[in-house]
């Protein structure tokens, strides 16, 4: 295939006459697929249904120390789920506390606590004239949507094919004291699908923050979330690294069952110091008397061990990959050599990052809800919904069924076309 940008403006226009004809005929079939966030399907939801038959009316509700769980206690998580939550996330049990059904609610509250009252006895964030983030790039979303509901300035830090840039995150966090926390997806990042490598993982581990109260928010949503049984990324364990060179306090790692079991109605956990566990502890003892234990109970029986919970994400696995790699064999199909964008080919996790030309991302989106498919908000991916370039698009291809996404992504590959010819002509 010819390269767009080698055309002559004839072959661009004979190009844009042909693409634009399609266009309509896409138009007229009145589709509707989403593909904007990325939930799980059904067919993976349906895994999870014999969890609700583990417990009824007639079941001994009591844990393995004999603690009733339809009754107060074990604020900070029945033991076993305890456990199976610090198995997953390869930490000692005692590092652990389970909460409700999201890590996400966990991050919110450790920010607002922070804000309202410090950080192990620090002067609270609220009273400090500046509090500054650093948000690797491409990321999530939502944790970016937290940080500027408490009006902490965002800067953007590029991540690269094996992690953050480490040169930057140093600069910053050594010598800026108002720098107090940076957002990191480390296993099949969200939504570049990179992980990473042990050298940035012991440079975190290394650094000598200028503010004592300085966190890294280590977000493992996707430690277990692999598409292949032979290609499974592995990352170096942050909080064990931490201990090793002296900063046992900088890390909260978090994790949850929300794309495992049910979102919802999963069970979330976040694991660190015990210096942090007591500093969580102090605050989280006033806000409630204690989680769902009944629901902790109900996965503990349901997963058993972490054995189980790797089988069963061996079956999401198989769900999933026919999904990714549809979308991955139709974009090398059709973009491919035309050096209109570029797109990852994950391992794992729950997307795809799609680059397209600088300044066509909102063009392309807009496109293809012209044509009934909803993509996540171009510049959703940075912080204040602000892509720089105007070129990265994250595409979900979980919730669709395999044949929808297939549809889906042959109109993506149009509409990134059609965006980038009316680009270049415009040139």
């Amino acid at each position: 295939m010819k390269a767009y940008k080698d055309m002559s403006k004839e072959e661009l226009l004979a190009l844009k006459r042909s693409l634009e004809e399609e266009f309509k005929t896409e138009e007229a079939k009145g589709l509707s697929l989403n593909m904007a966030r990325g939930k799980p399907g059904a067919s993976q939801l349906t895994l999870s249904m014999p969890m609700l038959d583990v417990i009824n009316s007639s079941s001994d509700m009591k844990t393995l120390l004999g603690n009733d769980t339809r009754n107060y206690g074990d604020w900070d998580g029945i033991g076993e789920c305890r456990r199976l939550m610090a198995d997953m996330m390869e930490v000692k049990k005692d590092n652990v506390i389970v909460c409700g059904n999201s890590s996400l609610n966990i991050m919110y509250d450790i920010i607002s606590y922070s804000m309202l009252m410090g950080v192990n006895g620090s002067t609270p964030w609220c009273k400090l004239d500046k509090v500054k983030f650093l948000c690797p790039v491409p990321g999530y979303d939502r944790h970016f949507k937290i940080t500027e509901l408490f009006g902490i300035e965002m800067i953007n830090i590029p991540l690269k094919e094996d992690g953050p840039d480490m040169d930057m995150v140093e600069k910053y966090v050594n010598n800026d004291d108002a720098v107090k926390g940076i957002w990191c997806v480390p296993k099949y990042s969200n939504p570049t699908g990179i992980s990473y490598s042990d050298e940035v993982v012991k440079r975190f581990a290394n650094l000598k923050p200028a503010a004592a109260d300085f966190r890294i928010f280590w977000d493992n949503a996707y430690g277990i979330h692999h598409l292949y049984e032979n290609k499974q990324d592995e990352i170096l364990n942050i909080l064990e690294e931490c201990e090793k060179t002296g900063n046992p306090d900088m890390v909260y790692i978090f994790s949850s069952t929300s794309k495992i079991s049910f979102p919802g109605s999963g069970v979330s956990a976040v694991a660190t110091s015990f210096k942090n566990i007591e500093d969580i502890k102090k605050r989280m003892t006033t806000q409630i008397i204690g989680h769902d234990k009944i629901n902790q109970l109900r996965h503990v029986r349901f997963f058993k061990d972490l054995d189980g919970v790797k089988a069963h994400m061996k079956k999401h696995g198989d769900i999933l990959r026919p999904k990714f790699e549809a979308v991955i064999d139709i974009l090398d199909a059709e973009l491919t050599g035309l050096e209109i964008g570029n797109w990852n080919k994950p391992n794992g996790g729950y997307f795809i990052s799609f680059d397209s030309m600088p300044g066509c991302a909102k063009s392309i989106v807009a496109k293809c809800k012209e044509l009934g498919v909803v993509l996540t908000d171009a510049g959703a991916t940075f912080p204040y919904g602000k892509d720089p370039e105007d070129s990265n698009i994250r595409i979900a291809p979980t919730f669709p069924t395999q044949e929808e996404m297939a549809e889906a992504t042959k109109i993506f590959a149009l509409c990134v076309k059609l965006a980038s010819v009316e680009k270049l002509l415009a040139y």
